[in-house]
């Protein structure tokens, strides 16, 4: 059984070093680690970035970087850890026991290491409360089987309790978990800090209200977060895969039919992997737009019901202006909006979520193509940058940096990525449908 352990963090400069090499054991095991940062001003993605198998970025909340972190998973079972909490020594085995058995998920007993004579009365309750109610908290290092995460839909999008609501999701779906006595140490910094009895009975009133049924988004500023605010909408920009009409610089090499089978096969892929980013609570709708001649065509209203996108209609007179006009619909509401079309297989959630995470800081984020264009746009508020570009030529990413920077506005450009546009580009593709163990992965998040 392969291990992948999924740790969210926001500026951890001071303990991430330590973490991730108390983890270096379980990497040389041949398990994987994952750091999946929430927008750090500090050093924490640098050090993670090297003592890590993979260091993405998120939108800021635990429940949606631990969501990125578990797409991008390659193990069998996940183990989602916190940056301050250190896993035993025979973690992985213990795990593999675990869920070789009839648990399908579960969590360790836990040490909570502070100053506060309180403390350890505050970990034996939290042992004996998980026990007895089959629900885990964060602090206990939650571990559930690969299969059984997707089957449920991972973490639900909220900014507070998305422990609880995912242990009451997988009880239902998996049975009670395994409650290892084998012990995690976490740190008491929180209890220190605040108080133990203070921090005991916050965390106790904020159970309640949640049982209740208050919104976890009213409920996070009370335990000291951020106001969590919009995810963006994403915007899928694609045609109706006629024959004839659609890839059609293909069809010399693939014939009209074969290229129109590539275009349906690329477009259900980015729309599989926006529904996956859109579960993720990455963004919170996710939009199909087509040109005026596929608006009713049979193909785009399946993908609108198979997917759950809504269906929408581009209007103007050349790309830039549709674009505009799309972005302009959903930026006029308040919301940020991330523009994509069908044609990058690289495009992934964690590259999405790099995007959407950049729109919290900056006005605008663009991800470049290899051939001069970009295949990602995201704005966060009103930018005229689509004007007077020479569209489908290589150009297109220098024109759109001199837009963006003649208005002023900040914006982040995300690693280059690769579409498919000539015959070597199919190539490519087919190579990466047969990759392995990353290619499975990514499927599995998707489906």
């Amino acid at each position: 059984m392969r291990l992948s352990v999924v740790i969210p963090v926001l500026d951890e400069e001071a303990r991430i070093v330590a973490a991730l090499d108390a983890l270096a054991p379980l990497r040389a095991a041949g398990h994987e680690v994952i750091v999946v940062d929430g927008g750090s001003r500090d050093r924490t993605l640098e050090h993670a970035r090297t003592r890590a198998d993979r260091a993405l970025v998120a939108p800021r909340g635990r429940s949606v970087q631990m969501n990125v972190g578990a797409c991008a998973a390659r193990g069998d079972a996940l183990l989602f850890l916190h940056a301050d909490t250190r896993l035993p020594v025979d973690a992985a085995d213990a795990v593999a026991r675990a869920l070789s058995g009839r648990s399908r998920w579960g969590r360790f007993d836990v040490t909570i290491d502070g100053r506060t004579s309180l403390l350890p009365i505050v970990a034996g309750a939290m042992n004996l409360r998980s026990r007895a109610t089959g629900i885990a908290t964060g602090d206990q290092a939650i571990f559930v089987a690969r299969d059984l995460f997707d089957q449920v839909g991972g973490y639900p999008p909220i900014p507070l309790m998305e422990d609880i609501a995912l242990s009451t999701l997988l009880r239902r779906h998996g049975g009670r978990p395994a409650c290892l006595p084998t012990r995690v140490t976490t740190s008491g910094r929180r209890w220190d800090e605040r108080g133990a009895w203070r921090t005991v009975a916050t965390m106790w009133r904020l159970r309640y209200d949640y049982w209740r049924g208050a919104d976890p988004r009213v409920l996070a500023p009370r335990y000291g977060y951020a106001t969590p605010t919009r995810p963006p909408t994403l915007l899928v920009f694609a045609k109706a895969p006629v024959i004839g009409r659609v890839k059609t610089r293909l069809a010399a090499a693939l014939g009209d039919e074969g290229a129109a089978t590539l275009y349906r096969e690329l477009a259900e892929r980015t729309l599989k992997t926006a529904r996956a980013a859109r579960s993720a609570g990455i963004f919170d709708a996710v939009e199909l737009w087509c040109d005026h001649s596929g608006h009713g065509h049979p193909a785009m209203l399946d993908w609108s019901r198979r997917y759950g996108v809504a269906l929408r209609e581009q209007h103007g007179d050349d790309l830039g202006a549709r674009m505009q006009q799309a972005m302009s619909s959903v930026l006029k509401g308040g919301r940020a909006a991330v523009l994509i079309g069908t044609d990058s297989p690289a495009l992934d959630v964690g590259y999405l979520a790099h995007a959407a995470s950049a729109l919290q800081r900056h006005d605008a984020v663009v991800g470049p193509a290899e051939d001069g264009g970009y295949v990602l746009v995201g704005l966060a508020r009103e930018l005229d940058i689509f004007g007077g570009v020479a569209w489908s030529t290589d150009a297109v990413m220098v024109a759109t940096r001199a837009h963006i920077a003649a208005a002023q506005a900040s914006w982040a450009e995300l690693p280059m990525l690769w579409d498919v546009d000539r015959p070597a580009d199919v190539d490519r593709y087919r190579r990466t449908l047969v990759r392995g163990p990353e290619a499975a992965a990514s499927r599995a998040c998707a489906a």
